[in-house]
């Protein structure tokens, strides 16, 4: 299979057909092996349009998803962000494309290490990843320039705000356990401001500060 021809085509049909328009982000989308952080057997459906499994219940998101709220977070390349739930670390290695620095966080310990044996095969020297429940965030490390949660939230974590810096964006699916409406929230002197955007559908965010398990 050709798999940079699928990847070109992935961002032609899949992100650029649905507007997303951030340079950036489609070349970081074009440039990243998505097929290298999925089991072998996965590999050909890696550019589908759809979520894929990795292990322990969890997915890789849809790219146009995973391009839609990288997106939002609107990067110009020099911040601090921090992840929560790094899955197979494929969102991690978009946003190392993107930022200086990258903290992510997975309670899942097999799949911390999995990802992290990926992204350091493929050189991304900018990641840290934390086995830690995400729903707390990352104290040590905090003001973020963003923040990326990649699970569904019954709704937004205080901790994560606490977190931001100012001009800081937090983009995070919020609602039931059968779908969720992205949010995304900027804090700014005056406090925060909420937008709301599409429907989506994401693994719960367990932890003290998300769905208990």
């Amino acid at each position: 299979m050709d798999y940079e021809l699928a990847r070109n085509q992935m961002v032609e049909l899949q992100l650029l057909q649905r507007g997303i328009r951030d340079e950036r982000v489609l070349k970081a989308m074009r440039k990243v092996p998505r097929h290298l952080f999925v089991e072998p057997a996965l590999r050909e459906r890696a550019y589908g349009d759809y979520p894929l499994p990795i292990g322990e219940g969890q997915t890789i998101s849809q790219p146009y998803m995973v391009g839609y709220m990288t997106q939002a977070l609107d990067l110009a390349g020099t911040e601090k962000i921090l992840e929560i739930g790094t899955g197979s670390g494929y969102q991690a290695a978009i946003l190392a494309e993107l930022a200086e620095q990258v903290f992510s966080i997975e309670r899942i310990k097999s799949l911390a290490l999995k990802a992290r044996e990926t992204l350091d095969s493929l050189g991304y020297r900018n990641v840290a990843i934390k086995i830690f429940d995400g729903s707390y965030g990352w104290a040590e490390q905090a003001p973020f320039d963003a923040i990326l949660v990649t699970a569904g939230a019954p709704n937004i974590p205080p901790v994560f705000i606490d977190q931001l810096g100012e001009g800081g964006r937090l983009v995070i699916p919020v609602g039931g356990e059968s779908y969720q409406v992205i949010h995304k929230v900027t804090k700014g002197v005056k406090g925060v401001r909420t937008q709301k955007f599409s429907n989506c559908v994401f693994v719960k965010l367990i932890g003290e500060h998300g769905w208990k398990e």
